[in-house]
């Protein structure tokens, strides 16, 4: 009995390993995460030693990416799909940052398809009160029962390391004969809608200063905001979120995403030479 008991003991946690992955020791990973398979492709090209793991349907890759053990995963478009996927890898893998490259739609007049937003805040544009316009408030932490920062903020060495490594990064140029991309620091606001309208875009840059819109980025950084996890948004624009967005989205998309997927690969590089 006791060498039947023993056995057991050994196959169950392993059995379940296989099933959901190995967890990673705190402070030892960085996730990385993105919404659409072209934002994450140049990330798992560039990433040796893969595995792949399911965690509750949803497939994970671990690995070694610029030096930086990572896991990454595709959380799918919208803030919800966003929140469980980024529950699932502060859960399983207890992630010292998380990291979200991909694409956005410009508010910021002066930039173009092609530019870099590094996000230092992120906001909810569609989360508030309605009356005859929708005033935006703050979310509540569910765990405390206080209300959240209208805008969280990314986390600020996150932000410095990706400021750095940006200087004289090589991206491409959405089309030849433009100049190289812009890459700034500010504010991106998220919304469950895909904006295609002017007037929305020029109210976003006056009532809420933003940068880029997404549709992901805030559920991301809130959820690591309530769990204390360190968390930074890097969009590249495919469109200026005007009235032809969906026919700049289809021309511009893969080089915003190649291009955010570039500086979040030097962002690994820095973490993996500065960070156990």
């Amino acid at each position: 009995m006791f060498r039947f008991l023993l056995c057991l003991t050994f196959v169950l946690p392993l059995s379940g390993i296989a099933q959901q992955g190995a967890p990673v020791s705190p402070q030892s990973v960085t996730a990385i995460l993105g919404a659409y398979g072209a934002e994450i492709d140049l990330l798992l090209e560039k990433t040796t030693a893969k595995k792949e793991v399911t965690i509750e349907h949803f497939r994970f890759t671990e690995g070694i990416l610029g030096g930086r053990k990572v896991v990454i995963a595709l959380t799918g478009i919208g803030k919800v799909n966003a929140a469980i996927t980024t529950t699932l890898v502060l859960e399983h893998y207890h992630p010292s940052e998380v990291l979200f490259s991909g694409i956005a739609g410009g508010i910021d007049p002066k930039l173009s398809p092609g530019d870099l937003v590094i996000g230092t805040r992120l906001a909810y544009h569609d989360y508030g009160t309605l009356a005859d316009s929708l005033a935006v408030n703050p979310t509540q932490n569910p765990i405390t029962k206080q209300k959240n920062p209208l805008y969280f903020p990314c986390n600020d060495t996150l932000v410095r390391i990706a400021e750095k490594v940006s200087q004289g990064l090589q991206l491409e140029k959405p089309k030849e004969g433009l100049p190289a991309p812009h890459i700034v620091s500010g504010t991106i606001v998220t919304g469950d809608v895909f904006v295609s309208s002017r007037p929305f875009t020029q109210r976003l840059w006056k009532q809420m200063n933003a940068e880029a819109t997404d549709m992901e980025g805030a559920a991301v950084v809130q959820t690591c905001w309530q769990q204390q996890i360190s968390c930074l948004v890097i969009r590249c624009l495919s469109d200026d979120a005007g009235s032809n967005a969906a026919k700049d989205i289809a021309r511009f998309y893969q080089v915003a995403a190649r291009n955010a997927a570039t500086l979040v690969i030097a962002i690994t590089g820095e973490l993996a030479r500065t960070r156990p």
